[in-house]
């Protein structure tokens, strides 16, 4: 066991070093807790915010979630480095968003709604000009989607087509007659789109130029709210009504760690690819509907999908092994001359304890042969019988007994032949001296 330990033990130590060093030098680990920017609590992208968090947790990795007032703050988050994700509205993202943040893809279709009382005459956005619109407040994305869209209209809107009313607030004026339109950006499934739906002395304002306006804006897409799919019954809407909707995408950091991209990928997939009010079924998470670059690690994911070890093994395991595998080539390079080489060593130690012996023996033996005197033979013979006695003692492994018994066999013949001499010269017949 010693022999194994000293031919064995070194190279073990240099394996361990080996991949200690190695371990040292791969990329960095994933962060096991991160944080996502998602909107009011009572809002589509809290909702989705703490299904991606439950996503996630399944791989061992924690989401914080924060509430926050919607898109505009989630970019502020962002570039500050307090989120690490977020779900931003297309069209907000500015030339130092661009430049810092990169999008994963486009998740779903968030629809521009414009409610105006049947008392206003207005046929497209622009008419509403003069009118009492109520955009939301500074910060919200609806706010500015909807001066952006004033912009392209052109011309100067007065304030009172910039009032501050959201949500709820915005439904209840709107309905009571305080103002004369309200817009939002919101899911079809947000309680105060439902109802004004279906609101007396209301409609929904149709984009009839939403094709145009897609083309202007990477993050803008054209949908139609079809006849009868709030209510196929009693048909509302009444006819096919356009819409320009902006996509929300999410956003990381562009130093978000890869592995925690793929493992949001892999969730965007599940949670987005259903079929939808205003898509069907795998037309989202869609790469194209983005305002920001593309992650180099959603280029990758989108082109060739989970990495292949992410199909085999868990998220933590597969990421491993993925950053490991830089030193994994080296390090077989290394071992496979130590392996070959340790058997060679391991014999050449455990025959040196045997043969180191012969070089005593072989002294012995030239001594008993010039010895003159029987004091000067004794002294040999005391010799190796120390010699057969320490011999006798060795410990070496079973398969090489029969070389200690070779051993001992030549320290009998040199015995007997240092026996024989003594005999000679004391005139006894060699024959009795065996």
């Amino acid at each position: 066991m010693k022999d194994v330990l000293k031919v064995y033990g070194p190279i073990a130590l240099l394996v361990i070093a080996a991949i200690w060093i190695a371990l040292a030098l791969i990329d960095p680990a994933p962060p096991s807790k991160v944080t996502f920017a998602s909107g009011g609590s009572g809002g589509a992208y809290y909702a989705l915010a703490q299904q991606y968090r439950e996503d996630l947790a399944e791989s061992g990795v924690e989401v914080e979630v924060l509430e926050t007032a919607g898109s505009i703050e989630n970019l502020a988050l962002l570039m500050s480095g307090e989120a690490d994700i977020a779900l931003v509205q297309g069209g907000l993202a500015g030339p130092e968003n661009r430049d810092a943040l990169r999008s994963l893809a486009g998740m779903f279709h968030e629809p521009f709604w414009v409610f105006v009382r049947d008392s206003v005459a207005a046929d497209n956005y622009g008419d509403l000009r003069d009118a009492r619109l109520a955009i939301g407040p500074e910060g919200s994305g609806t706010r500015a989607l909807a001066l952006d869209l004033q912009g392209k209209w052109g011309g100067d809107w007065p304030e009172t087509a910039k009032l501050t009313p959201s949500g709820e607030a915005a439904s209840a004026a709107l309905m009571a007659g305080d103002i004369d339109a309200a817009a939002f950006s919101a899911s079809i499934n947000a309680p105060y789109i439902a109802e004004l739906l279906e609101a007396d002395g209301v409609h929904l304002l149709p984009f009839g130029r939403a094709p145009a306006l897609a083309r202007r804006t990477a993050a803008l897409d054209e949908v139609t709210l079809y006849r009868g799919l709030v209510d196929l019954q009693g048909d509302v809407p009444a006819e096919d009504i356009p819409l320009i909707a902006s996509v929300a995408q999410l956003a990381v950091g562009a130093d978000l760690h890869p592995a925690i991209q793929s493992l949001l990928l892999e969730a965007s997939e599940e949670i987005h690819s259903g079929n939808s009010a205003f898509a069907p079924a795998g037309a989202f998470p869609d790469k194209s509907l983005i305002d920001m670059p593309l992650s180099s690690e959603a280029e990758r994911y989108w082109k060739n999908g989970p990495s292949f070890l992410r199909n085999y093994f868990s998220f933590q395991l597969a990421n491993f092994l993925e950053r490991a595998w830089v030193f994994l080539i080296p390090l077989a390079t290394l071992l496979i001359p130590l392996v070959r080489v340790a058997p060679p060593i391991y014999r050449w130690r455990v025959r040196r304890k045997i043969y180191v012996w012969y070089k005593d023996l072989r002294e012995l033996e030239t001594r008993g042969r010039e010895a003159t005197t029987n004091d000067q033979r004794d002294r040999v013979l005391e010799e190796l019988a120390e010699l057969q006695r320490e011999v006798g003692e060795l410990d070496v492994p079973l398969s090489y007994t029969e070389e200690v018994y070779h051993l001992r066999s030549h320290i009998a013949f040199v015995r007997n032949l240092v026996q024989g001499l003594y005999a000679r010269d004391a005139g006894v017949p060699a024959a009795k001296t065996a």
